[in-house]
């Protein structure tokens, strides 16, 4: 009785707002004018924030606990880079940067790599990050079949230790973007966390309880579903510049979006991982707070799962889209502030096919109703289940699209889980109809690959198509940025047509701090912050 009545107060919110709208546009871009400070997409700027000052344990909220802190498992690691340091990084333009290695080049067009390590880096445990390390780490990631980074690892088909800080790697193929894959992030699978191999036969299964990097702290201890220390490690390869500033990092679960604005706001917590729109608006009209954001790629989607009804129908599929009001949206769920997202790029990256984004399904009731019709007189059952997390803000959405879909006669069921379940078990184990789901990117690799590839390792709705596999396969071949470019767009259009992705809204993911945090440095959206030169004033 309390969810129906929550409903139909929303849906008599929906068309009041609609009616209010009239003609005007409530769909704002994401930028000056989004009400969301864009200015600091990719950390702050070390010249204007001062002198570093040593000490302080900073507090971190995080959106859920994660799984593991071992690379090659998968799931949320965002204390990761506390422990690990990778051997590339990324930057804004998304071209990859030596971090802990000194250099990687192929003369040969792909199949043939030589890595390069930057000398006198040790684990946290004081043994050497060193060749043997590295094929260690690499040959792990080609055992573990479940491992994110697997996908990448099976590319090699010998490593061979050259000399103390060398390796050498011959792939099976030509792969262009090989040493990217040792720059990504670890929740897209990465080559570039080295765990310390000692560590790893000492722990065996239980690794991921006690990590041991290269990065700027030392695991202490994780308490679960409470909190995970870090502390400072005096070794670090950046000791000769004061690195690490900090005396330690705490990492605390807060999955309530409520609860986490909370504790940002009265200083509870010194920094707040926002993965929803309501934190990143806050956030930036708090004067008491700098937000970190970048309106970039990506976005906040649907899955449709291909292998049951009724998304498997492309006309189901396009009559969710056209059943929902961008307009109500925006203004229900986004304080009239919401960023459309047609594609899986923003019209300023070079990837965007502005053609894919003009057929994308508009606001048509009239035209949903007709496609459901014509799927029930073939036999179809359009009623479905949302999948969602049960925080108020995907809460409150799911509630919108169930009251928009009824207004068209389909009568939609809530799946509302807490985020760690709903994404590693409902999300990644394919168990769910429709679900929701939020990542943003810099470039199309790994992203596309993972989100449309077949048995991608994110394509959790199981989507397939021989065509976009073949031109994702070509352009992790290449290392003709031109032919990726064309490769990707075709990839657009393609996946666009097949509505392969239920695409509604740009990301809106990034970080908030106090005003007395400094030094944070993001190397993509979303991506991870490089802990070792992060500071707080006293």
């Amino acid at each position: 009785m309390v969810r129906t009545r929550a409903v139909l107060a929303l849906l008599v919110a929906v068309v009041l707002v609609t009616a209010a709208c009239g003609a005007s546009n409530a769909v704002r871009s994401g930028s000056s004018t989004s009400g969301m400070d864009a200015s600091h997409p990719f950390g702050g700027d070390p010249a204007t924030e001062g002198t570093p000052q040593r000490g302080g344990i900073l507090r971190y909220g995080m959106d859920r606990e994660p799984v593991s802190m071992d690379p090659t498992v998968p799931g949320y690691q965002i204390a990761d880079y506390a422990v690990y340091d990778p051997l590339f990084r990324m930057n804004a333009s998304g071209d990859v940067q030596p971090y802990l290695a000194e250099s990687m080049t192929t003369a040969d067009g792909g199949t043939t790599w030589v890595l390069t390590l930057r000398p006198g880096v040790k684990f946290q445990d004081e043994t050497p990050l060193d060749a043997d390390a590295v094929i260690f780490n690499v040959q792990r990631q080609q055992q573990i079949a479940r491992s994110p980074g697997n996908v990448y690892a099976k590319w090699v088909r010998s490593m061979t230790a050259v000399d103390p800080l060398t390796v050498r790697f011959v792939l099976t193929q030509p792969v262009g973007v090989f040493v990217n894959a040792f720059a990504l992030r670890s929740n897209d699978g990465t080559l570039g966390l080295m765990a310390s191999p000692t560590a790893v036969k000492k722990w065996g299964a239980d690794y991921g309880r006690h990590p041991v990097g290269a990065g700027p702290f030392s695991f202490v201890d994780w308490v679960p579903d409470s909190k995970i220390d870090v502390t400072r490690f005096d070794d670090y390869w950046q000791k000769d510049k004061g690195m690490p500033y900090l005396d330690g990092i705490q990492f605390r679960p807060v999955p309530d979006t409520e609860a986490a604005y909370a504790s940002i706001s009265n200083g509870d917590l010194d920094v707040l991982i926002c993965s929803y729109q309501t934190e990143i608006l806050r956030g930036s009209n708090n004067e008491d707070l700098t937000t970190y954001y970048n309106p970039g790629n990506g976005g906040e989607y649907f899955y449709f799962n291909f292998t049951r009804a009724p998304f498997d129908d492309l006309r189901m599929r396009e009559a969710l889209l056209a059943a929902l009001d961008p307009k109500a949206m925006s203004a229900t769920q986004y304080s009239g502030f919401m960023d459309p997202a047609q594609t899986p790029f923003s019209a300023g990256s070079p990837f965007y096919d502005a053609a894919t984004a003009e057929r994308y399904p508009t606001y048509d009731p009239a035209k949903a109703k007709q496609l459901i019709a014509d799927y029930v007189k073939d036999g179809g059952d359009p009623n479905f289940t949302l999948s969602t997390a049960n925080n108020p803000t995907r809460t409150q959405f799911a509630q919108f699209v169930q009251a928009q879909l009824k207004a068209v006669g389909v009568d939609v069921k809530l799946d509302l889980q807490d985020l760690g379940t709903f994404s590693s078990t409902v999300v990644q184990g394919g168990n769910f109809q429709l679900s929701t789901w939020v990542s943003g990117w810099p470039t199309p690799f790994p992203s596309l690959v993972q989100l449309l590839h077949t048995g991608g390792s994110g394509n959790y709705g199981r989507y397939s198509n021989p065509q976009v596999d073949a031109l994702l396969d070509d352009a992790v071949a290449t290392t003709d940025k031109a032919r990726q470019t064309a490769d990707y767009k075709q990839v657009e259009a393609i996946a666009g047509k097949d509505l392969a992705i239920g695409w509604y809204s740009r990301a809106y993911t990034g970080m908030l701090t106090r005003k007395n945090v400094k030094g944070i440095v993001l190397d993509i959206p979303t991506g991870p912050q490089m802990w070792a030169g992060a500071w707080m004033s006293h």
